[in-house]
């Protein structure tokens, strides 16, 4: 009895089991095909691709329009130096300035610039430097002009260190110094000076 029973479930089983892969089988394949024909991951390997560089691009800042060339923003400005050089030139003054030449027997002249303002104290001043020595050292001057009678009195000071005095000079140094003077204050006709004294400290020198 338990060995019909038996047989018979076996055979019940068997058939639902046959039944059973019909339908799991289709299933199961379709579920592989699918996981096989899926979208896979894709990684970018823009980087690595031959002939391209890793190196990040770095783009230069645009040039906005207000950033303007520097140089067309310069304007022209005049310096006060400037200004003052054509003042300078404008008061200028160009005199006659006698030396004694390398014989030292004529007085020539040469062309100096000088300021208009004090004119004749600058005249006095180029010529005192081009006779002066290391013996004679002179500690200042100072120009007194009589405009009524053209007179004009040049009283030179010497250093009380100075080696020499004026009556030590010899005839060419006299000539040099007082020849040079006397000839250039009363040869430039701006100056109005028909005559020239010469004094030392208030004391007229006796040559």
């Amino acid at each position: 009895m338990y060995t019909v029973g038996f047989m018979e479930c076996n055979s019940f089983i068997q058939t639902h089991m046959n039944s059973i892969k019909q339908y799991l089988i289709p299933l199961l394949v379709g579920v592989m095909l699918a996981g096989c024909g899926g979208d896979s991951p894709t990684t970018d390997n823009t980087n690595n691709q031959p002939g391209t560089s890793s190196t990040p691009v770095t783009e230069s800042p645009t040039k906005s329009a207000d950033d303007k060339d520097s140089t067309s923003d310069k304007t022209q400005t005049s310096s006060p130096d400037g200004d003052k050089a054509i003042d300078t030139e404008k008061n200028s003054l160009t005199l006659d300035i006698y030396q004694i030449d390398d014989q030292c027997e004529n007085l020539v002249s040469k062309k100096v610039a000088v300021s208009g303002d004090n004119s004749v104290d600058a005249a006095v001043g180029k010529v005192l430097e081009q006779t002066s020595s290391g013996d004679l050292d002179l500690a200042g001057y100072r120009v007194d002009v009589d405009t009524s009678s053209g007179m004009a009195t040049v009283d030179l000071r010497l250093s009380p260190d100075s080696q020499r005095h004026f009556r030590s000079l010899s005839t060419c140094e006299q000539k040099a110094l007082f020849g040079g003077l006397r000839k250039t204050l009363i040869d430039n006709s701006e100056f109005n000076i028909s005559d020239v004294r010469f004094t030392e400290q208030g004391k007229e020198i006796e040559l």
